[in-house]
């Protein structure tokens, strides 16, 4: 089902926690989706944050398929989708990619809630 390691998902979680706990770090409450502007533009902002950067070159790093299985597991966890729609929630996510998908994902409000939220959804929680 997922293309990635729960361990690199925590990573992930954790990082987006910090991130999304500074002060000063607001985004709006109802993002778009990966393929617009808005979030490279929020994210501007926050280019010389080193917390960001961290986030940014994780989710960068990884393989394509993985980011793509990281927003739909954040679109399941937010309720988009529900966990017998994972496949579903893959397609969209795959027809949605884009370079900037790591920016769409940090820019998501909760988006940390939201993992943990589609993991266990999926059944498969974070010890």
């Amino acid at each position: 089902m997922l293309d990635i390691s729960t361990d690199i998902i925590r990573s992930i979680i954790d990082k987006a926690h910090e991130f999304h706990a500074q002060e000063g770090v607001v985004f709006p409450e109802d993002p778009n989706s990966p393929t617009d502007d808005w979030a490279m533009q929020i994210l501007a902002n926050h280019a010389d944050d080193l917390t960001f950067q961290e986030l940014r070159d994780l989710i960068r790093d990884l393989e394509p398929d993985q980011q793509m299985s990281l927003v739909a597991l954040m679109w399941v966890g937010r309720g988009d989708f529900d966990a017998d729609e994972w496949e579903e929630a893959l397609a969209q996510a795959r027809d949605r990619w884009t370079r900037r998908t790591a920016e769409y994902l940090i820019a998501t409000p909760l988006v940390a809630d939201y993992l943990e939220e589609g993991l266990s959804a999926l059944g498969q929680p974070l010890e």
